[in-house]
């Protein structure tokens, strides 16, 4: 159908952009399989995808999971592990409703998106990770309350307050990076 050629048309534009991508809608739309054909189409696609989703891991494994540990970090910590963001170096890094992440850790990807960094909990230094990020949220970007939230963040820096309809969100993001970076 000429719908689903425009959508496929978007995420090829998506795909050749390195910035990070916020993709919204209802659940069940899509985003996860957006994301995979973003990633696949890419320059990363040799390399891995690692997804998370930051609502279905309880907050207090989600710190250690995303970040991994060394060991003797925490009680249970018997060996260094890991965490998603390091895992997914040189490939794409998914994170499936960012809207859930605890306030707590949004200060931590923020700065691993700045810097390009992560600290595993317990670690003494700083590991360089170069992944793409791509995340998604079922909310309403328009009613995200931009003093509180990660999700405000990419909704300003990434759509800059365009107003899409989430319904239209792909073509409208697409035609946005292409125009900004061709």
């Amino acid at each position: 159908s000429a719908a689903m050629k425009e959508v496929f048309a978007a995420l090829r534009k998506v795909a050749t952009v390195a910035a990070p991508v916020l993709l919204t809608g209802e659940s069940g739309t899509g985003k996860e399989l957006a994301a995979r054909a973003i990633h696949h189409l890419g320059a990363r696609s040799a390399d891995p995808f690692v997804p998370i989703n930051c609502a279905a891991i309880p907050e207090t494994l989600l710190e250690s999971e995303l970040f991994g540990h060394e060991k003797g970090a925490f009680t249970g910590a018997h060996a260094q592990r890991p965490g998603r963001i390091e895992s997914a170096h040189r490939g794409t890094l998914f994170l499936d409703e960012i809207g859930e992440l605890p306030t707590s850790l949004q200060v931590k990807l923020l700065r691993f998106l700045q810097d390009r960094r992560v600290e595993r909990l317990g670690g003494r230094g700083s590991l360089a990770v170069d992944a793409r990020v791509i995340t998604a949220t079922r909310a309403a970007v328009a009613n995200t309350d931009p003093a509180r939230t990660l999700l405000a963040v990419f909704s300003e820096c990434l759509s800059e307050n365009l107003g899409w309809a989430e319904a239209d969100w792909l073509p409208h993001f697409a035609s946005f990076y292409a125009e900004r970076y061709p």
